[in-house]
């Protein structure tokens, strides 16, 4: 695609591969197969300076997206997993209150406030150093920061799973989002954003985002691979793979028959368990314990193999 690119990612290097024995996500952190939609999502969120919201099936590679173009981009990388019980201020700033009790009873309380807040993922996105300076205020060793490669000036976030939230979420983080600013109540300190963070949020679709929320964001859909593009992630991760096992364990997730998968279909991130699997333990295609590695990595979630896709 021909336009100006902020973002330009290399073509996949294996050097820097985690090697095979890594499990679960660890393997998939380092390397990214990137389609031209997706690069050119990636590059309207940077130019408009909006939250890229990335949809698609479990295991499509969503989180790992935000990781890659962080390592690509060579920025800050700062995660928060979104679960039922988040709050908007859980991602902005928390009060230690169990301290604060504590210092109460021990006639140590403080009256200042900035003793017991807490920094959090937006605030270490959008101003590492006011947020060092709180933890230093508060009392906190500079550990308590849980970010990567956060020696470079510009971040990238990701708030993971944003669908689990309760809608009130979403909506107030229009404002932070919209802004890039937000008031720390207790303390009346304004934190600020000199640099818009490239921020990303995922959405399995388990419930439906506030219209509002949607229409502020870049949005990007993450559709399951076909064969081929399922066959080119794995020579990615695995380079030293055989061809032959590429092939037929894509054949399992994509059959060239044409007939649908009964059920939820299978994700790229088992298509690389199963992969791994095969070569950390020795299984070749055609095996008998190939096809019963392939029932236990693949044919789950009520889903019904293809007799043809499996021989």
């Amino acid at each position: 695609m021909n336009y100006s690119k902020i973002f330009n990612p290399p073509p996949p290097s294996t050097s820097n591969v985690t090697p095979v024995p890594a499990v679960a996500d660890r393997l998939a952190q380092s390397v990214y197969i990137y389609t031209d939609e997706i690069i050119l999502a990636v590059n309207v969120a940077l130019a408009a300076g909006r939250p890229l919201l990335v949809r698609g099936p479990s295991g499509s590679g969503k989180s790992t997206l935000a990781r890659n173009v962080a390592q690509s981009l060579n920025r800050r990388y700062y995660e928060h997993v979104v679960s039922s019980r988040t709050e908007a201020r859980d991602l902005l700033w928390q009060v230690d209150l169990l301290r604060r009790l504590q210092d109460a009873q021990a006639k140590t309380l403080a009256a200042d406030f900035s003793r017991y807040v807490q920094p959090k993922v937006l605030w270490w996105a959008f101003d590492r150093a006011s947020a060092l300076q709180q933890l230093a205020l508060a009392g906190q060793p500079t550990s308590a920061e849980q970010g990567e490669n956060t020696s470079s000036e510009q971040s990238v976030m990701l708030l993971d799973e944003i669908d689990k939230a309760d809608p009130d979420v979403p909506n107030n983080l229009l404002v932070p989002l919209g802004s890039l600013t937000f008031d720390v109540s207790e303390t009346g300190q304004k934190v600020a954003a000199a640099q818009a963070p490239l921020v990303f949020l995922t959405t399995n679709d388990e419930r439906d985002l506030p219209p509002a929320f949607v229409r502020r964001c870049v949005e990007l859909k993450i559709s399951n691979p076909s064969q081929t593009q399922l066959i080119q992630i794995g020579q990615a991760h695995f380079p030293a793979a055989a061809a032959t096992l590429l092939q037929k364990v894509a054949a399992l997730f994509a059959p060239t028959s044409g007939e649908p998968i009964a059920g939820s279909p299978p994700s790229t991130a088992e298509y690389l368990d199963t992969i791994r699997a095969c070569l950390t333990l020795n299984v070749s295609p055609g095996s008998a314990e190939f096809e019963t590695l392939s029932r236990v990595t693949v044919w789950k979630h009520g889903r019904s193999a293809i007799t043809s896709a499996t021989k």
